[in-house]
C-alpha cells in the first residue's frame, strides 16, 4: 500500500490555531493604551471593561497555548510540503518565535501586574489581588514588565501578520496547499 502524503492538519489543530489567532487579535485590540499610567493614577482595573476583557483573553491565550502544546505532542503528524530550504527554515523560525511569544506574553503580563501590585481582573468578577511570589522574588525589579509586555504584544501582531502574508503567498503564488492545510476540507 502506497504512503499517502498528509495534506491537512487535523480538525483539532485547525480549531485551536484559528481560535488562538482570533483571541490574540481581540486581546491586542482591547489592550488599553497607557495601562500602567492608568493604574498609577489609581484607576481600578475592574472599572475598565477593556482591561477586564484584555486580561481574560490573555489567560485564555495561555490556556489555549498550553493545550496546543499538549496536542502537538499527541497528534499523529502534520503536513509536509516541498519547498526551498530557506523557506522551510524561515517557516520553522517564525513558528518557534510565535510559540515563544504565545507563552511569554501572558507571563510578562503576570510579571507586570505582580511587580506593580495591580490586581488581575477577569470576566465574571474574578479578581486576584496579588500575584504571589513575583514582587518578593526579585523578578519584578528586573525590568519594566509593562514595557516588555507591550513590546511582545506588538511583536506577535507583526509576526502573525507576516505569517499570514506568507500563507497567502503560498496560496496565491506557489499554489502549494500550505494555506489549505490549515483550512477545513
Amino acid at each position: 500500500m502506497a504512503h499517502q502524503q498528509k495534506t491537512h492538519y487535523d480538525a483539532v489543530s485547525q480549531v485551536l490555531h484559528w481560535v488562538t489567532a482570533i483571541v490574540v487579535i481581540a486581546a491586542f485590540i482591547l489592550g488599553p493604551e497607557h495601562f500602567g499610567r492608568l493604574m498609577k493614577q489609581g484607576v481600578d482595573p475592574a472599572t475598565r471593561i477593556d482591561i477586564v476583557w484584555h486580561e481574560s483573553l490573555g489567560i485564555l491565550i495561555m490556556a489555549l497555548t498550553l493545550i496546543r502544546l499538549v496536542w502537538v505532542t499527541l497528534r499523529t503528524g502534520s503536513p509536509d510540503f516541498q519547498m526551498a530550504p530557506w523557506m522551510r527554515i524561515a517557516g520553522m523560525l517564525v513558528h518557534v518565535v510565535l510559540w515563544a511569544l504565545l507563552l511569554a506574553l501572558p507571563f510578562s503580563a503576570l510579571f507586570a501586574l505582580g511587580s506593580e501590585d495591580i490586581p488581575l481582573t477577569l470576566l465574571g468578577g474574578f479578581r486576584v489581588e496579588q500575584i504571589p511570589l513575583i514582587k518578593s522574588s526579585g523578578i519584578g525589579t528586573l525590568t519594566d514588565w509593562g514595557d516588555v509586555h507591550q513590546f511582545l504584544g506588538d511583536a506577535i501582531v507583526w509576526l502573525a501578520g507576516l505569517h499570514a502574508v506568507a500563507a497567502v503567498y503560498h496560496h496565491m503564488v506557489l499554489k502549494d496547499g500550505v494555506l489549505k492545510a490549515m483550512l477545513p476540507r
